[in-house]
């Protein structure tokens, strides 16, 4: 609640709140209602807006307004699925790297300078090339990919409070390992998680949509922003 209040004491974190509260509202809303089908396709090509068609028709006669809201569901869904795979798998490499014994913390720290080394989107457009497009092999690239560079980040952070004074104290004291993670350790770092997780949220929804917008993301049945942005931008000056 403390760090909400002071993110909602600044004028840029109210208006990063909205825009984050108007997408999940468009995206849990559209799952119940949109304007029209998303995938409809008509003879009425490139129609302007209009009380039928609020932002018009694309190439193909499908209602742009629909396909704008129902493309907030892949972008949602896949900032939070891949916010969720790389925490868990962030904070197992922090763990192991960071407050493993020595061998493990060696072998964690080679394999993270490995992966991190490894282009994200790359990485990303082989997993569909071998496993085909879809949501889930994005959101599984992604989420390994943002993962492993969050791991880093949190290792050296455990690291880094291991040798605090109050840790220190806390050892001397008799307070067990899981006791001392879980009352000090994961506390101390949590601020610089949210920071991870929050950065990670934002680029996954711009990750795959540049995914999209080469092919590898969203199936082409699957309305998303990147696909849509691929299938008009050689009639943007035409028909702005």
């Amino acid at each position: 609640m403390k760090t909400l209040r002071k993110v909602m004491g600044r004028p840029v974190g109210v208006f990063a709140v909205g825009v984050l509260a108007l997408v999940a509202c468009v995206s849990i809303v559209s799952y119940f209602w949109l304007p029209q089908d998303p995938n409809h396709a008509t003879s009425n090509v490139w129609l302007p807006p209009s009380g039928d068609h609020w932002l018009g028709t694309d190439g193909s006669g499908r209602d742009i307004a629909s396909r704008l809201l129902a493309g907030s569901r892949v972008s949602f869904g896949v900032a939070l699925g891949t916010g969720a795979l790389a925490s868990l798998i962030g904070f197992l490499l922090a763990l192991l790297g960071g407050l493993g014994k020595r061998p493990v913390r060696e072998v964690v720290a080679v394999g993270i300078d490995v992966l991190v080394a490894f282009p994200t989107t790359l990485l990303a457009i082989m997993l569909t090339a071998v496993f085909g497009s879809g949501i889930p092999i994005v959101v599984a690239a992604l989420g390994v990919a943002f993962g492993v560079s969050m791991g880093r980040v949190l290792r050296a952070e455990f690291r880094q409070v291991q040798g605090a004074d109050f840790v220190v104290a806390a050892q001397v004291a008799g307070l067990s390992r899981t006791r001392i993670l879980f009352r000090h350790l994961i506390p101390s770092v949590l601020p610089v998680y949210i920071v991870q997780v929050t950065w990670t949220m934002g680029t996954a929804v711009l990750a795959e949509a540049s995914l999209s917008y080469l092919g590898f993301g969203a199936p082409k049945d699957v309305p998303s922003w990147g696909g849509m942005l691929a299938s008009t931008q050689r009639f943007v000056s035409v028909y702005p």
